[in-house]
């Protein structure tokens, strides 16, 4: 079956967006230490910043904290003219980068931005040779994206595709943080991005979060610190200034700020908890740090974080001691822009504490709102100074104006290189969990037939191939749509009987019956049921009839080459789950927070083998091992010795269901015997 995707986002559902020693985090597991984030730009020629600064209008300083997104592939694109005049009343991306003298520009898919890596690379520089003009004294942009891997990651194929922040919590490795922050550091440098709204630092800690769920690296405050600095560390050092979101921590909402504006009740001991990753990411030198768009009631019960000065100075700025650049999330989200005017909004946010008014809907409206502000004294100019000379320092810091271009020629070789696509597949493979294993149907026998179904919106159609390819006979079934049909489960059910065993890849099924009462069905048959879990990771809650039950944290092909491999027991899952999975009725814990199952594993012993030329005495021995099962002529055979008068025997050895065979195991023994008196 073949099926199109077509993207859900739309211009209001845009971005939400440890130093020395090791941690050791809530779950006893030990991270590797990673270095801090540093400046490793030497700029050969700065510039002077306050004399910038004095030779700029009001307009100009306004221009640089507004930071929002164009239509269009290229400068000069006037293909999406129509969305350019609507919302800015020009034709093309250069022209609105000129009409406003942006501080920066935020690219999405659905605006046309990000089709292919070559194209990204020469819109960035099409539109930072527009910001600095002809005669080169402009100021360069920051080209800024919202690339966290995994869920929202604005740029595909052939970029690579990363598992994502949950995956990343369940592998609790420091280094391969790290390593995905170098991953998309590299890569957006070279398509001349220089900024990356990723980490998200939010703790998941409410299972009915709507928006941030597998976005988040967990619940445990110190694995979410220490995964988030060396991702910080990673981005950074390339050039791109990473974003520390959102803060002071969206984890706890069941409201998704896209549509509405959450409120979180909880007491300033909890809140102190959401905030230990961002001052994590404080102390670790984090460029920016992204507000959120929700009331917490702890510090001020009134205003939002984004409009809130208790919360963007009082709080991150006072107490927490933040030096660097602060960003509102999208100001088009409903959560601001159902609630007051642009004009009102920019203004809010400015004197809140924020430097840049991120992707307003009313561009506009916000110089209006802001000059009325400054012409009434309700906002001076100085501070806003405050903030343009926070941005411009940023700028000069991470090689802006030195080298605000990409080079064409080094694109093909930086983005979606061999080696980090194979770290990513690496993520993959130390992310995926095993949370269930009854009867150690995992991992599955060599060649046993398979039925692969599943909901629609967890993608199980890119499953089937690569179970095929792991040497299983694969009968496959697939339907469009989250809600399994009556029918679709009743084809299923009459196929499940003629196979060894049942996948089926789940999506959020907590809250849809349809997926629940169709692995019911299936485990009904008697025949074993494995489940693939691939968004939230608490669908187990929900699934008691099924045998095994593993999470993958995402959809993608990435995703699934952990998961699949598992199945086949080419790996052993060692992920363990970054939050608590809570009973289905929601009272009690089901699986603590760093739960995670794992193969039992054998070595197989060697075959030895008896040769006595000229005596037809000779034999073989297989020896017994626990886990392992010896096989001549693809028969299993007993422990013992067997006679073997002439010719060749060649004996292979299979792990015993729920086993898998430790790394460098040998698993072949042959040996042609002799026959006849041996020669003089």
């Amino acid at each position: 079956m073949q099926r199109q995707r077509t993207s859900l986002m739309t211009a209001a559902a845009t971005a939400l967006l440890m130093t020395g020693a090791g941690v050791l985090t809530g779950t006893g597991t030990a991270l590797a230490a990673v270095p801090t984030a540093e400046n490793t730009t030497t700029v050969s020629a700065s510039p002077d910043i306050e004399a910038m600064i004095a030779g700029m209008t009001l307009d100009e300083k306004i221009g640089q904290m507004t930071w929002t997104h164009v239509y269009g592939s290229s400068a000069d694109d006037t293909s999406m003219a129509a969305k350019n005049q609507e919302r800015y009343g020009v034709n093309t991306p250069a022209e609105v980068v000129e009409k406003y003298n942006l501080g920066g520009v935020l690219y999405f898919a659905w605006s046309g931005n990000t089709a292919n890596p070559q194209q990204v690379a020469g819109l960035s520089n099409g539109l930072q040779q527009t910001a600095m003009r002809e005669d080169g004294n402009g100021i360069p942009l920051a080209v800024t994206i919202d690339q966290e891997g995994g869920l929202v990651a604005r740029i595909g194929p052939p970029a690579t595709v990363l598992p994502g922040n949950m995956a990343l919590g369940a592998t609790a490795d420091a280094n391969l943080a790290k390593a995905q922050g170098e991953i998309l550091g590299s890569e957006m440098r070279a398509m001349g991005i220089n900024v990356d709204f990723a980490p998200v630092l939010d703790l998941n800690s409410n299972p009915d979060n709507p928006v941030i769920g597998i976005r988040s690296m967990g619940e445990d405050p110190a694995l979410v610190s220490a995964l988030g600095v060396a991702q910080i560390a990673g981005i950074q050092a390339h050039n791109v200034g990473a974003a520390a979101k959102h803060f002071p921590g969206h984890g706890d909402t069941s409201v998704d700020s896209h549509y509405g504006l959450p409120t979180v009740t909880y007491d300033r001991e909890t809140l102190n908890q959401h905030l230990k990753p961002f001052e994590a990411a404080i102390d670790g030198g984090v460029d920016m740090v992204m507000t959120a768009h929700i009331i917490v009631e702890a510090i001020d019960p009134e205003m939002p974080g984004t409009l809130s000065h208790k919360v963007l100075t009082g709080l991150l700025r006072d107490e927490m001691g933040f030096k660097g650049l602060v960003t509102t999330d999208a100001l088009d989200m409903a959560a601001m822009a159902a609630e007051w005017p642009q004009e009102e909004i920019a203004v809010k946010a400015i004197q809140a504490g924020s430097d840049i008014l991120l992707n307003s809907p009313d561009v506009d409206a916000s110089f209006a709102g802001v000059r009325a502000a400054v012409g009434s004294g309700e906002i001076t100019e100085a501070r806003l100074d405050e903030s343009v000379r926070r941005i411009l320092e940023w700028k000069v810091k991470r090689g802006v104006f030195e080298q605000p271009l990409a080079d064409p020629a080094a694109v093909d070789t930086l983005v979606g290189s061999a080696e980090n696509l194979a770290t990513a597949k690496l993520i993959s493979e130390r992310a995926v969990t095993l949370l269930r294993n009854e009867g150690q149907v995992l991992p599955l026998a060599s060649g046993s037939s398979v039925l692969m179904v599943g909901a629609g919106s967890a993608w199980p159609e890119l499953v089937g191939p690569m179970l095929k390819d792991q040497g299983f006979a694969v009968t496959e079934d697939y339907e469009d749509g989250a809600s399994p049909s009556a029918a679709y489960r009743a084809r299923a059910v009459a196929a499940a009987g003629n196979v060894d065993a049942v996948v089926f890849a789940s999506y959020n099924a907590t809250s849809n019956a349809a997926q629940q009462q169709m692995v019911a069905e299936l485990a009904a048959t008697g025949t074993p049921v494995i489940v693939v879990a691939t968004r939230n990771p608490y669908d187990i809650s929900v699934f008691p009839g099924a045998y095994a039950v593993l999470n993958s944290y995402g959809v993608k092909e990435v995703n699934f080459h952990g998961a699949v491999r598992a199945i086949s027991g080419a790996i052993n899952p060692s992920g363990k789950v970054p939050v608590n999975i809570p009973e289905a009725d929601g009272d009690g814990v089901l699986l603590p927070l760093g739960f995670g199952l794992s193969y039992e594993t054998a070595t197989p012993a060697a075959v030895t083998f008896t040769d006595r030329p000229g005596h037809g005495q000779d034999d073989y021995t297989i020896p017994s091992v626990a886990g392992v099962s010896y096989l001549v002529d693809g028969k299993v055979v007993a422990a013992g010795s067997y006679r073997k008068p002439a010719g060749t025997v060649t004996v292979t050895a299979e792990p015993k269901p729920g086993y898998v065979f430790t790394a460098g195991s040998v698993t072949e023994w042959s040996h042609a015997f002799t026959t006849g008196l041996p020669k003089s």
